[in-house]
């Protein structure tokens, strides 16, 4: 209740209103004084929602000062979704003129492009996706409880004693551990070695029961590649049985009706028990 009448109470705020006006006069001017060039591709514009987020912000961050971004962002989201249908058309009418904008200006900047250029263009967009993708998949993992990686024996030996370690900077500190470690007796070091070992195993055994549960919760998507090949296996293992039981049915079947006119009882129980072994 109190996030609905604080989603409409920022409606009715003329400055947030006032800024809308003020962003879309000056990002079409923006957009349409740019100097095109191969280097220097027009960004994309922000969606009629992103334009809210904008405006929004600097207003809950003053009102809120204690709150974590995250509260922040889940407060201008409720806001966005309780923001009258009259509002939401003024920010996406804006975001449209920018988008019909950002559209001329991608013609203008593809039509100087080699085709060499447009090739290299289209890679690296395919890795900006890529790499979108995975950071996504990251947070999507972390968020859903993913097992912290295991720790190597010089990771285990410099957190113990990287508050004591000379040096002032952090890149000192790490310098004076790792000389540290180098000449660390070969037991002592093996103590580290054992204890990263163990990590190891607690790993693979969170993984485990982890990615167990994402595949029944149908995220298999965010389970290790080898065992998404394993499971993959599995599953088309399964289909070609079921497909040669089925191909050996339909012959057992064509068997029948060729004898169906001449059949004795001795040969259809022959057929029964074939298709029983099979």
């Amino acid at each position: 209740m109190a996030a609905a009448l604080l989603g409409r109470a920022l409606a009715a705020l003329p400055s947030a209103r006032h800024v809308l006006r003020c962003s879309t006069t000056y990002s079409v001017e923006k957009w349409f004084s740019k100097q095109i060039n191969s280097d220097n591709p027009p960004k994309r514009p922000l969606t009629a929602y992103f334009r809210f987020v904008k405006d929004q912000q600097p207003i809950f961050r003053k009102q809120n000062p204690d709150v974590s971004i995250l509260e922040i962002a889940k407060k201008i989201a409720y806001a966005w979704k309780e923001l009258p249908v009259s509002e939401k058309q003024t920010y996406e009418a804006a975001a449209k003129v920018e988008r019909e904008a950002y559209k001329e200006e991608l013609a203008k900047y593809k039509a100087q492009l080699s085709p060499a250029q447009i090739v290299a263009l289209k890679e690296e967009r395919r890795q900006k996706r890529a790499k979108r993708k995975a950071m996504r998949k990251k947070r999507e993992s972390t968020v859903l409880g993913k097992p912290k990686r295991p720790r190597t024996g010089f990771n285990i030996f410099m957190s113990e004693h990287f508050q004591e370690a000379k040096g002032i900077s952090v890149q000192a500190k790490m310098k004076n551990l790792l000389e540290e470690w180098q000449d660390l007796s070969s037991s002592l070091k093996q103590t580290y070695l054992q204890l990263a070992e163990d990590d190891k195993v607690r790993y693979e055994n969170e993984m485990k029961s982890w990615e167990e549960q994402m595949v029944d919760v149908g995220r298999d998507d965010l389970i290790r590649y080898k065992n998404r090949l394993k499971k993959s296996g599995v599953a088309t293992e399964k289909k070609t049985i079921k497909r040669v039981v089925s191909k050996k049915r339909v012959k057992i079947i064509k068997k029948v009706q060729r004898t169906k006119g001449s059949s004795s009882p001795e040969v259809m129980a022959k057929l029964k028990t074939k298709s029983s072994e099979e």
